[in-house]
């Protein structure tokens, strides 16, 4: 008769215990029919039209060493599959729990469901079975054996409220039992019941993980490991599908908790498709896709990288043809995995090995080339947030560098080399060496530059998965993303040599300020500077010279804060009144106020042109006055009017200061995060409202995602802002520069490597530490 759906994976993963227990010496005689073996012995395959299954097993015997595992084995299959008849029921004194729920059973063709019939279920120590009642003799119907590989769901709030009860979902490789019962105790008691039986269990171990632990224990005799590649095909290459993973998953794991718009199964079935992926890309001519996207199925569900590892060791294991195009495609594909995700201990061991015994085999060889770059990569890989891009799959491909423009204000852009493990701190590092800025004692930083948002990188992010979101943005912006260089923290802005690239740098980083509206003067004050920006940029007036745009100019919110503010008219409080504006706005009324609100927006849009005209022509005849007068003279006379705010040097952030009478609003401010005080502005105003000095600043911190917390002596402000992990690690940091009481350190994950000390680090360097997308820790400390 045949097994039951649930009981074939776990007989062949048991003859696969047999496996590692081959006796040796007998391999000779059985070489000559190793060709005809079949793949692997847990895999199953549909045979004729029938549908039946054939389960293809090796029992080979080993006299010496494999008696204890041989008795573990039969003890394991004796406490798994237990023979069971009618009986009596209510006398089982094997049952832990038991008692009537009911269980949602499939129907014929015309009703695939139909309503949950009610039986008597008993849970074992070893399987949860159900029985027609709960009489002497009765007849079990079915039967779900336990192990570690099931799993178990707690019942759901949302199913009561659908259904009216609640469920309990128990998973196991071919069934899953749905019960319901109307009393969330009694649901409670059978989901714990069911889940400390399976956390009894022995975890179940595949053939594939058997052998991994066998080859590590005979890594030192060349003929036993021969023998055991050359007597177990589940570690070769092969063409046929894969039927089963080679690493063991939960049954009826779904990954929901991964943010991708791609919808997956169970993880065992991902493992089985991702293997069916792998051999497409033998006969693929651009595989670059295919392979990023077993990369970001990786990504996605994280539980699969160490499947994917093992699949790609036993295709490149034995191949039919080493060296070939399809051999190469997958290692390429292990290339590309070793930059983007570290697997296990135990898998990183097996790879180390496979890959010392593919350099040992075909030396000199492009196989032993790529092991030698992943045995590197390996070393180096952190893990990845962005799956690499295609022009990054592209470089490994070919164990090449990518080539990083990164743009300096003021400055030709440069061309770093960069790899996949290469970091925002390594890179900043190589600018100021290269661009001489080593003596300032000014700190600099890369940048995310877009029409929208502007925010720094942080030291330890992988500018290989900067790179990779900037590439995503540059499709749907214009102008593009890109990477800059610039200044982070103004520790000294008096001394900069006026001569130097760094005041190149300052005098540009000075210009998007004012463009930006973060230098409040007046609108005469304003006119000049964007006479000396030209002056800077084309010498004397002259009119053939280039013209840029006004906007690149002068700050574009002065020029619309002189249109008039559109009139609101007050809301209709009849009910009746707004019924007929309704109305009207439908039909011919409201073709009318459209026609209105066009011809409104067109009459403002050339107001807007009269005033932009009116200011050229004004900041055209302050541009006359200045002939003669070099690029650095405009450049230093620039920076020089723009020092005049007291807020300069200083990061501005916009906030909401919460305030505390109730029913009031939150209160629209500036926050300067300056070298020696933190300030509050209202917008427009250049006198802060109030400052302090950071002996004043007790604490700070992210009370939230949205909220940043400053405690100012016996003074607790709160400020509502998108930025609050740049907020805090800028004043981390402009208190690490100054020698202030360094606070606490953020404290790492415990997959991330140790951060370096941000006194430590050279000088120039902006000492973040680490990525901005990490909430820094609340710091403390006393005047």
């Amino acid at each position: 008769m045949p097994f039951p759906g649930g009981l074939w994976w776990l007989l062949c993963c048991r003859q696969g215990f047999t496996l590692l227990r081959r006796d040796y010496g007998e391999a000779d005689r059985e070489a000559d029919g190793e060709a005809e073996e079949e793949e692997a012995s847990f895999e199953l395959r549909a045979q004729g039209d029938q549908g039946s299954l054939e389960v293809s097993l090796s029992q080979p015997t080993r006299s010496s060493s494999g008696s204890e595992r041989s008795l573990l084995v039969a003890e394991e299959m004796r406490s798994l599959i237990v023979e069971k008849g009618p009986g009596p029921v209510e006398d089982d004194p094997d049952a832990l729990v038991k008692g009537w729920l009911q269980r949602e059973v499939r129907g014929g063709v015309k009703t695939p469901w139909i309503r949950p019939r009610k039986y008597w279920f008993v849970l074992t120590p070893d399987s949860l079975d159900y029985y027609s009642s709960n009489e002497k003799g009765a007849r079990r119907l079915g039967s779900l054996v336990l192990t570690s590989l099931c799993s178990v769901l707690w019942p759901d709030k949302q199913t009561y409220k659908e259904t009216g009860y609640w469920s309990v979902t128990v998973f196991g490789r071919k069934h899953c039992y749905r019960l319901y019962t109307e009393h969330l105790n009694e649901a409670v008691h059978w989901v714990c019941a069911v889940q400390k039986v399976i956390d009894s269990k022995v975890p179940v171990q595949t053939p594939t993980q058997l052998l991994m632990r066998d080859i590590e224990e005979h890594c030192g005799s060349p003929e036993v490991l021969e023998q055991i590649y050359r007597c177990n095909p589940i570690l070769r290459y092969t063409s046929s599908p894969l039927y089963a993973p080679l690493l063991p998953f939960p049954y009826g794991s779904l990954d929901q908790s991964a943010p991708s718009p791609r919808s997956y199964t169970t993880l065992r079935d991902e493992a089985v498709k991702l293997f069916n992926s792998l051999q497409q890309l033998e006969s693929e001519r651009d595989p670059v896709p295919l392979m990023q996207g077993v990369l970001q199925t990786c990504l996605d569900l994280p539980p699969l990288v160490d499947e994917i590892y093992c699949q790609l060791v036993k295709q490149t294991t034995e191949p039919p043809a080493p060296g070939g195009q399809g051999d190469l495609h997958y290692w390429q594909l292990l290339t590309c995995m070793s930059c983007t995700f570290l697997p296990s201990p135990p898998v990183l061991r097996f790879l180390r090995f496979h890959l010392d015994r593919t350099e040992s085999r075909f030396p000199a060889s492009e196989m032993a080339k790529y092991a030698c770059f992943i045995r590197e990569a390996l070393g180096k890989t952190k893990g990845r947030e962005c799956v690499p891009s295609l022009e990054e799959i592209l470089v490994l491909m070919r164990r090449q560098e990518m080539i990083c423009t990164v743009h300096c204000p003021g400055a030709p852009a440069c061309s770093v080399a960069i790899s996949s493990h290469t970091t925002a701190e390594e890179v900043a590092r190589e600018l100021v060496s290269r661009l001489g800025l080593s003596q300032s004692p000014n700190l600099f930083a890369l940048y995310e530059q877009s029409r929208r948002r502007e925010q720094p990188v942080g030291s330890a992010t992988l500018l290989a998965d900067v790179l990779t979101s900037l590439a995503g943005e540059e499709r749907e912006q214009d102008p593009p993303c890109r990477l800059c260089f610039k200044h982070y923290g103004f520790l000294d802005t008096d001394n900069v040599p006026r001569d130097s690239l760094e005041f190149a740098l300052l005098f540009e980083q000075a210009h998007e300020m004012v463009l930006r509206g973060y230098v409040p003067t007046s609108e005469e004050t304003l006119q000049t500077l964007a006479a000396l920006r030209l002056q800077s940029l084309n010498s004397d007036f002259s009119t053939h010279a280039p013209f840029p745009r006004l906007e690149e100019l002068f700050p574009p919110h002065v020029l619309h804060a002189r249109l008039p503010a559109p009139r609101r008219r007050p809301p209709t409080k009849c009910r009746g009144a707004r019924l007929r504006a309704g109305l009207l706005a439908g039909g011919l009324w409201g073709q009318a106020l459209a026609k209105q609100r066009a011809e409104r927006d067109q009459r403002l849009r050339g107001r807007l042109r009269e005033e932009g005209a009116s200011t050229m022509a004004a900041i055209v005849e302050k541009w006359k006055l200045l002939q003669g007068m070099g690029r650095p003279e405009a450049m230093a006379a620039y920076v020089a009017l723009v020092r005049e705010w007291p807020g300069f040097g200083s990061t501005l952030f916009d906030v909401d200061l919460r305030t505390s009478p109730v029913g009031a609003g939150p209160q629209r401010l500036w926050l300067g995060i300056g070298a020696k005080a933190v300030s509050l502005y209202k917008p427009g105003e250049p006198e802060p409202l109030d400052s302090f000095c950071y002996g004043r600043i007790s604490s700070f911190g992210a009370s939230d995602s949205s909220t940043f917390r400053l405690s100012v002596e016996d003074r607790d402000m709160l400020f509502e802002t998108s930025q609050v992990d740049e907020i805090a690690q800028l004043l981390n940091t402009y208190l690490t520069s100054a020698g202030t009481r360094q606070p606490p350190r953020p404290q790492e994950p415990a997959t991330s490597p140790p951060a370096s000390d941000p006194t430590a680090l050279p000088q120039g360097l902006c000492p973040a530490a680490g990525p901005w997308q990490h909430r820094p820790s609340v710091g403390s400390f006393h005047s």
